[in-house]
């Protein structure tokens, strides 16, 4: 994890100084693992007594319905919503786990610039690993011609150029995983 963010604001009796949470971005293809493994992490981080929040893609984006599409304008705006609550819940302290596809390119250097106190985590998973978990039945629709905008089916998934984690879910188990996370975490907030 990066150096965090010191903030500080003037109370009427005191100065108040705030140290800024951190943002750990998990991206991957559909169906790799990447929710599971926030949801994970967060819950070990709050056990250990470090504050912690989820945001995920796909909430984000339900909480929009039909509003949003699947082209790259609408992937990229969900991606702006997510730098935004990463980084409001950062500045009050909190530390943030982002899940969300962020295939392109262009979402991808958006995040680079926009979110403080960033590491990103690629939760690599091999397209027929995902295709074989398939929780949402997304590649089962892809197959079918159901749906033609299924990154990673209809399109490439690319791997981010230099992720701080690599996070493979078919080579460690879930544990091996969040553990490997949230031991970072611990260091960061002085708890090792």
């Amino acid at each position: 994890m990066q150096g965090r963010t010191h903030l500080q604001s003037e109370t009427r009796h005191h100065r108040v100084s705030i140290q800024a949470g951190t943002v750990l971005w998990l991206l991957g293809p559909t169906s790799a693992g990447k929710t599971t493994l926030a949801t994970r992490v967060v819950a070990d981080l709050r056990t250990a007594g470090i504050p912690a929040i989820l945001f995920d893609g796909d909430e984000v984006r339900g909480f929009f319905g039909t509003q949003l599409g699947f082209g790259p304008e609408s992937r990229l705006h969900v991606v702006s919503i997510l730098a935004h609550l990463a980084n409001k819940a950062a500045e009050a302290g909190l530390h943030v786990v982002v899940a969300a596809l962020t295939a392109g390119e262009d979402a991808r250097a958006y995040v680079r610039k926009n979110v403080i106190n960033l590491t990103t985590g690629y939760v690599a998973c091999s397209i027929q690993g995902c295709a074989e978990r398939d929780p949402k039945g997304l590649y089962g629709k892809a197959i079918r011609g159901e749906i033609d905008t299924l990154i990673g089916y209809n399109s490439t998934y690319r791997p981010p150029a230099n992720p701080d984690f690599i996070l493979d879910t078919e080579l460690y188990s879930l544990d091996e995983l969040a553990a490997r996370v949230v031991a970072t975490y611990t260091r960061i907030d002085g708890r090792a």
